[in-house]
C-alpha cells in the first residue's frame, strides 16, 4: 500500500466515528494535516495523474496523456517541469490564492520541478483575463511592493525550498521588434478574439487595445523559455495556456500539457469569485479566530468545493463525509468546523486550531451574549448619526465596504439583538435599513428596555448608550 493509501485507511475509520468529538477531530486534523508535507513518490504513473485531475476543471490534452508524460519522464531519471506564473498585482493573499499553490505542492511531493515565474514584465502589460476592461499597468515599484509580502502569506501552503524563481523580464525583455512580427505571422487572429469577455466587449463597443491581444504572447513565451511539460492556471486563464503550447509546437517543442483549477465561490454564497473588493475572501494573514469563523459562516452548499480546494481529502473522504451528512449521521455544523479547522491548521498549526474551533463553539453556544467576553462596543450616542453600514465599515471594521454591509442585509445576515428579562429578541434588517442613522433604526425597530447588539454575520458587536 502507499503512503497516501495507509493515511486514507487510517483517516477513513475516523471519518466513520463520531465527528462531534474534539478527540476525533484533533486526532482527524492531525493525520490528514500532516499530508501537506506526504512523501508521493511512491504513487505509480495513473494514481499521480488522477490525483492531480480530481482537482482540476481540465487536463489538457487528456489525464492519459499526462500520465504517459509522466512515465516518459521517469524513464529519463526525472520529473516532470512545472510551471506556474505568480500575478504581483495585489500585497494582500487570500486562500482563493491559494488553490493552485496547493495543487502545486502535491506535484512537488510527487516528484516533479516546479518553476514559479513572477511576472514582472506581462505585470506592465495588465492582464485582460475574465475583466470588462482592461487592468492598469504596474510600475516596478509597484510589482516589487506586492511580492514583499506574498511568499510569506503562502508559505504554509507551499515549499519554497524547493522551488526554481524567474523573472520573465529575462526573455521578455529582449525580444526584439522583428522577431516579434515573425512570431505573430504564425498565430492567428482569430485564436486571440476566442476569449469570451473579448467578444462581449467588442460586442458592447468597448474596444480592446492591442497589449491585452498580445498577453496571451508574451504569457505563452513563457513556456518556450523554459520548455515546460505542465503549465497551471485558473480556468480564465485557459487561452492564455493554449498559447503556450502552440508557440511550443511552431519552435519544435513537445507541447505543455495544461491543468486548469476552479475559480473559488467566495464566503458570502452569491456565486462570486472569491475576492478582496467583494469583501467574501477569507485573508491568509487573518488571525486563527477570524478564519474559523468566517469558514463558519459559507452555506453549507460550499463545504464540498472548499473540501476539495483546501485540503488533502481524496474524493473518497468528501464522499463518505457528505454521504453522512444526507444520512443525518453527521451534523452539517460539526463538518463545518472540521473543514474550518483545516484551514487553521494549514496557516497557523493544529494546537491553533483547536483553540478557534473552542473559542467558537464557547461563543456561539451561549444562550445570552452577556456571557461572551470581549465583544465590541459602539456607543451609540457617539455614532447614531452614522449610517449602519458607516459602522459596520469605519467603527467597527466588520465589513471592508458599504456595499458589503448592504450584501449582508440583502443575505438576511445583518441583524438587531435585544437581550432583556424575556430573553432574545432578534431583528432582521433591510437592505435600505443597511444607509440609514443607527440610532433612527435602532429608535425604529428596536422596543423596550435590555442590551442591544449588531449582528453581521457570525460577528457581534454591544450597542451601548441608546
Amino acid at each position: 500500500m502507499t503512503r497516501l493509501g495507509e493515511s486514507v485507511a487510517r483517516a477513513t475509520t475516523l471519518l466513520s466515528a463520531d465527528l462531534s468529538s474534539d478527540a476525533t477531530v484533533q486526532e482527524l486534523l492531525q493525520e490528514t494535516g500532516a499530508r501537506r508535507y506526504l512523501d508521493l513518490t511512491d504513487l505509480p504513473a495513473k494514481e499521480q495523474a488522477a490525483l492531480i485531475a480530481a482537482r482540476a476543471v481540465e487536463v489538457l490534452p487528456g489525464v492519459d496523456k499526462l500520465a504517459e508524460r509522466i512515465e516518459e519522464r521517469r524513464a529519463a531519471g526525472r520529473g516532470l517541469h512545472i510551471k506556474l506564473g505568480i500575478d504581483p498585482t495585489a500585497t494582500d493573499v487570500h486562500l482563493g490564492h491559494a488553490v493552485p499553490l496547493i495543487i502545486l505542492s502535491r506535484f512537488q511531493r510527487l516528484g516533479h520541478a516546479v518553476t514559479l515565474i513572477i511576472g514582472d514584465f506581462t505585470a506592465k502589460i495588465g492582464d485582460p483575463s475574465g475583466r470588462t476592461a482592461e487592468r492598469p499597468p504596474l510600475t516596478d515599484d509597484d510589482i516589487a511592493k506586492n511580492l514583499a509580502t506574498y511568499r510569506e502569506q503562502v508559505r504554509p501552503f507551499f515549499d519554497f525550498e524547493n522551488v526554481s524563481f524567474r523573472q520573465n523580464s529575462e526573455w521578455l525583455a529582449p525580444y526584439t521588434f522583428p522577431e516579434l512580427l515573425s512570431l505573430l505571422s504564425q498565430v492567428p487572429a482569430s485564436q486571440l478574439l476566442q476569449r469570451e469577455d473579448f467578444r462581449n466587449r467588442l460586442a458592447a463597443g468597448s474596444g480592446l487595445t492591442m497589449t491585452e491581444l498580445l498577453y496571451p504572447i508574451a504569457q505563452g513565451l513563457d513556456s518556450v523559455a523554459l520548455e515546460c511539460d505542465v503549465e497551471l492556471g485558473g480556468s480564465d486563464q485557459l487561452l492564455n495556456l493554449q498559447m503556450g503550447r502552440k508557440l511550443m509546437e511552431l519552435r519544435g517543442q513537445q507541447p505543455q500539457l495544461v491543468v486548469t483549477m476552479p475559480l473559488i465561490e467566495g464566503t458570502d454564497g452569491t456565486g462570486a469569485k472569491m475576492s478582496k473588493s467583494k469583501g467574501n475572501y477569507v485573508g491568509l494573514g487573518a488571525p486563527a479566530d477570524d478564519v474559523f469563523g468566517k469558514i463558519m459562516s459559507v452555506p453549507d452548499r460550499l463545504m464540498e468545493p472548499y473540501l476539495k480546494a483546501w485540503t488533502e481529502w481524496t474524493d473518497e473522504e468528501i464522499a463518505l463525509v457528505l454521504g453522512r451528512v444526507t444520512a443525518r449521521s453527521l451534523h452539517p455544523m460539526d463538518l463545518k468546523k472540521i473543514l474550518a479547522g483545516e484551514v487553521v491548521t494549514a496557516l497557523y498549526g493544529l494546537e491553533a486550531a483547536m483553540a478557534a474551533r473552542a473559542g467558537f463553539v464557547a461563543q456561539f453556544s451561549k444562550k445570552s451574549f452577556t456571557d461572551v467576553e470581549s465583544l465590541p462596543v459602539v456607543d451609540v450616542a457617539a455614532h447614531g448619526t452614522e449610517t449602519v453600514a458607516a459602522v459596520l465599515t469605519k467603527v467597527l471594521e466588520f465589513t471592508p465596504s458599504a456595499s458589503a454591509a448592504r450584501r449582508l442585509a440583502k443575505q438576511n445576515a445583518l441583524r438587531l439583538v435585544v437581550e432583556g428579562a424575556e430573553g432574545q429578541q432578534t431583528v432582521v434588517l433591510a437592505e435600505a435599513d443597511a444607509v440609514r442613522p443607527l440610532a433612527e433604526v435602532l429608535a425604529e425597530r428596536v422596543a423596550g428596555d435590555g442590551t442591544a447588539y449588531l449582528k453581521a454575520g457570525r460577528k457581534l458587536a454591544r450597542l451601548d448608550g441608546r
